[in-house]
């Protein structure tokens, strides 16, 4: 199973490497991966976890911020 999804994220970065980078999708990613670490933080360290997710928000307005695509 590690192998399997090994490979999957190496191809996704070798075919990546041609793409476009869209502001976008990297402010949705950034925004998730805070969400993320804001949950598993919620466990441990409630006030880390809520600084993490006053980051996710603020992504979320520079996600509003952007012109939205067609």
């Amino acid at each position: 199973m590690g192998t399997h999804l090994f490979l999957c994220q190496t191809l996704e970065h070798m075919f990546g490497l041609f793409k476009k980078k869209d502001p976008r999708e990297a402010l949705e990613k950034r925004y998730k991966e805070l969400l993320a670490e804001a949950h598993r933080l919620s466990t441990v360290d409630r006030k880390a976890s809520d600084l993490k997710r006053a980051e996710a928000e603020e992504v979320i307005k520079a996600l509003d911020q952007l012109p939205k695509q067609a």
